[in-house]
């Protein structure tokens, strides 16, 4: 049996994820309390029954007074030998407050005393102990519900219950860190194609900036220092039984550099580690 925990924020795309999950053969129950998870497990676990061998749960704010149980909870569910996650998501306020405004619907925490900002930071206070023990974050603040939902089919649907799910991404240091990234590896640092005039306008995986780089020694080293690296600790990541693991690679506008370099650590690690995704945060 494979239980995948969805939690996170109201407005950062639960239902979505959701929806995608039962869409992939997932027996899926949103908002269930957590109290009735445990006897939920023990009822099914028994049967041996097709149907939950694949089990998706939508766990939110609106259990507020069972939010507590809920990281003991997944460590019993783990001790007894199922294979359960947690997946978090996430957005900005700014972004949950423009969702609410466009969609017009109500937020679960809003009432006579709490407005929308205030239900917004109110439940991110309420969710913190569970986003840190989450085994994938998923920021969806310049997500679109397309990506987010290829997000979850490859990462979490897609992913075999003793596999490492791996995924490099590149972003701009302009636009922020990416909030999911485990390790997070800054080429700032290499030759910048953007003030090349007849480069600038392309991306890391056009051919003339891949000439570009492939020209300059230090970007090779830079490569394979991250790989070397990577390489080196991924192993312990797997025994450490690890679900996911996120690698951020970033420069200034998440264009050029990054992703060149990300696609070639994928590359060279893909034969070794697979499966490896990549995912440029910048590019359209």
């Amino acid at each position: 049996m494979r239980l995948i925990i969805v939690s996170g924020l109201s407005g950062s795309g639960k239902s979505v994820a959701l929806n995608v999950l039962e869409d992939l053969g997932y027996y899926c129950i949103d908002n269930i309390p957590v109290s009735l998870v445990q006897s939920f497990v023990r009822e099914i676990l028994p049967r041996k029954d097709p149907v939950y061998e694949y089990v998706a749960l939508g766990l939110d704010a609106r259990n507020v007074p069972d939010l507590a149980e809920l990281p003991p909870l997944i460590r019993d569910v783990r001790k007894s030998g199922i294979a359960c996650e947690l997946v978090f998501l996430r957005a900005e306020d700014d972004v949950l407050l423009s969702r609410f405004s466009e969609t017009r619907r109500k937020h679960p925490l809003t009432g006579e005393k709490l407005g929308l900002v205030e239900a917004i930071a109110a439940e991110r206070a309420l969710l913190s102990p569970i986003i840190d023990m989450a085994d994938l974050i998923i920021d969806t603040s310049q997500t679109t519900v397309y990506d987010l939902r290829d997000q979850v089919r490859d990462r979490v649907g897609g992913r075999d219950t003793d596999s490492l799910s791996i995924l490099i991404e590149s972003f701009g240091y302009k636009h922020g860190l990416p909030a999911e990234a485990d390790f997070v590896f800054d080429v700032r640092c290499l030759p910048n194609p953007y003030w090349e005039p007849t480069l600038r306008h392309l991306c890391g995986k056009d051919q003339p900036i891949k000439d570009f780089f492939e020209a300059t020694p230090d970007v090779e080293k830079m490569i394979d220092d991250i790989t070397g690296f990577l390489d080196r600790w991924i192993p312990y990541y797997q025994n450490f039984q690890r679900p996911y693991l996120t690698i951020a690679i970033g420069c200034t506008g998440g264009q050029h550099r990054s992703v060149y370099i990300a696609d070639r650590v994928a590359e060279k690690l893909n034969g070794k580690h697979a499966p490896i995704q990549t995912r440029h945060h910048e590019l359209s």
